[in-house]
């Protein structure tokens, strides 16, 4: 883990779950198998949500397979190098603006420069011929298919050897989510549902005759904080990502 990275495990999860439930003095009518699987069940609801990202630089091919990476869903996709392009090991190439060239040009007064007219005339046409393939074929325009873990990705100019593609993961167990945000989204989930399940089961059996009498009121302050959460997740969630 890095230096000043969070992890939360599953018994953190339980934990802190009994302090808020019994604060360390009341039974829990729930064991730590139930409620694994309540905090499991909130994971997967809180997973279409998601929407951290995590960044890989592999070598390029036209159809990529991801299964290795638990992809949920493809957000962006860049080029690492241009190869055939603008080599970056090149050490001929100069990055440099021939408008601003130009300019320079116009207001010095030794005239033009020498071969500046093909050069500026090479570099308008390089760009013209860019616009034109990218009018007929979108650069760096992809497909995620889902089902197959596989990515297309279309390219008009040179291929180049790596490419590199931010995605949102996927997550088999909460052990796996580092962000803060989402760790604190699926514990006050898992809280919400832990009341309602013991809520249900105070509820079917009611003293009677008796100094004292189960608490059910936990049931709706429970069914509250799950109906103010999943309301705020759906007005929050990012719909401009390529979620399936």
């Amino acid at each position: 883990m890095k230096v000043g990275e969070f992890q939360m495990k599953m018994d953190a999860y339980l934990d802190e779950i009994k302090m808020e439930l019994t604060g360390g003095v009341l039974d829990l009518e729930l064991d730590d198998t139930q409620l694994q699987k309540i905090v499991n069940s909130s994971l997967r609801e809180i997973q279409r949500y998601v929407c951290s990202t995590k960044i890989i630089t592999i070598p390029y091919k036209k159809c990529i397979d991801l299964s290795e990476y638990k992809v949920n869903a493809v957000v962006r996709v860049y080029r690492a190098n241009a190869d055939g392009v603008f080599s970056e090991s090149s050490a001929s190439y100069s990055e440099t603006d021939p408008m601003q060239v130009s300019l320079w040009q116009f207001t010095n007064s030794l005239g033009n420069m020498y071969n500046f007219t093909d050069y500026a005339n090479r570099m308008i046409s390089y760009s013209t011929m860019q616009q034109i393939q990218n009018t007929m074929s979108t650069d760096l325009n992809f497909y995620y298919q889902d089902d197959e873990k596989k990515l297309y990705v279309n390219t008009t100019v040179a291929e180049g050897s790596n490419i590199t593609i931010e995605y949102v993961p996927r997550y088999d167990n909460v052990d796996e989510v580092k962000s803060d945000f989402w760790i604190d989204v699926i514990m006050r989930m898992s809280k919400a549902t832990a009341k309602i399940v013991i809520g249900r089961m105070r509820k079917k059996y009611i003293q009677t005759n008796s100094l004292w009498q189960l608490d059910t009121d936990i049931l709706t302050e429970g069914q509250t904080e799950i109906n103010e959460l999943r309301e705020y997740l759906q007005k929050n969630t990012q719909l401009i990502y390529p979620m399936d």
